[in-house]
């Protein structure tokens, strides 16, 4: 196979110099922290918190906001 220009320059540079320039490649930083998806339980809870129960806040005892009165 045919070596890439790439490589070319690199074993050019690795014979003249005698510069390695693969070393100085940075190697890839992971997190330190485990990531996990919430479970159903904690989605609905933040579902809850999210909206902070608006319509509950004294409005109807049963927490609906919306509802008609009839008028006779």
């Amino acid at each position: 196979m045919a070596k890439s220009m790439a490589k070319r320059k690199r074993e050019h540079l690795f014979r003249t110099v005698g510069k390695d320039v693969t070393i100085m490649r940075n190697e890839i930083d992971f997190s330190t922290h485990v990531r996990k998806t919430k479970t159903k339980k904690e989605k609905q809870q933040q579902q809850q918190n999210k909206h902070k129960k608006h319509f509950r806040q004294g409005m109807v005892p049963d927490g609906n906001a919306f509802y008609y009165a009839s008028v006779v």
